[in-house]
């Protein structure tokens, strides 16, 4: 057999195979960022990233392995082992990748004290959840959650010992125990807000944009108010929330440094 009548046929099937691996890329895709990381939580969470690892391994791996293996003077048995060994080491693959990318996945967003914070299901002890209110202990699948994290007082006999897990990398937004209804901290959450305008004078390059996304969701600078955003994964780092006073509903995410 020349190798044009081996290339072809191989060639052929591996198109057949990029084709298949593009569509399920496509649907993992519509997974990931319309129901676990919808805008603009690809950018806060690092979901772009984690897909498009994924979306390598199942669109240029598989098809390629295809390339390899196909050859048409294998006999049958042989030539279906190959190939559905092939689709089932790139099925592991991406069944291993959406689990990393589920366990990414953010599932809250909490507002603790001055700031919002973002919450991935890798941020909490699993075990722990038990701790949290009933309608609070599953965050489900269905996308990112508001939440309120309630701090604790320098009355507080555990006062320190909270302080002390925050400098560990356990702030109370990380802590099931520390979660409430984000409803019931609304009045805390409206003290806290700072003016639109003062993001405006930190940030006088930006105070077009800023306006452009007030109008966008019909607000003004007096029915809106702003928080700092923490979120370790975000790209860029720094970034803002701002929120309907009245609702207490955060309306806009803008990647601006708000401390």
């Amino acid at each position: 057999m020349s190798i044009r009548e081996r290339l072809v046929p191989a060639l052929q099937a591996a198109l057949v195979h990029l084709g298949g691996s593009v569509l399920v890329a496509g649907l993992s895709a519509a997974l990931v960022f319309g129901l676990w990381f919808p805008a603009p939580y690809d950018e806060l969470a690092g979901g772009l990233f984690l897909w498009a690892l994924i979306a390598v391994v199942d669109v240029v791996c598989g098809p390629l392995l295809t390339l390899i293996v196909f050859d048409r003077s294998k006999p049958r048995g042989e030539l279906v082992r190959d190939i559905g060994f092939i689709a089932l080491l790139q099925l592991a693959a991406l069944g291993y990748g959406l689990y990393s990318v589920a366990q990414a996945r953010p599932i809250y967003l909490a507002y603790e004290g001055d700031r919002f914070r973002l919450v991935s299901m890798a941020d909490v002890d699993a075990g722990k959840l038990g701790e949290a209110p009933p309608e609070l202990r599953s965050p489900g699948y269905g996308g990112p959650r508001l939440l309120g994290a309630k701090l604790t007082e320098s009355s507080d006999p555990a006062f320190q010992h909270s302080i002390l897990l925050s400098i560990q990398g356990l702030p109370p937004a990380f802590r099931p125990s520390r979660w409430v209804a984000y409803e019931s901290l609304l009045p805390q959450l409206h003290d806290a807000l700072q003016p639109v305008a003062i993001l405006k004078a930190k940030h006088p390059d930006a105070a077009t944009r800023i306006d452009q996304a007030l109008n966008q969701h019909g607000l003004t600078e007096e029915s809106a108010g702003f928080l700092p955003l923490n979120a370790a994964k975000a790209d860029p780092l720094d970034w803002v929330v701002i929120v309907q006073r009245d609702h207490g509903i955060p309306k806009v995410f803008l990647p601006l440094d708000g401390w």
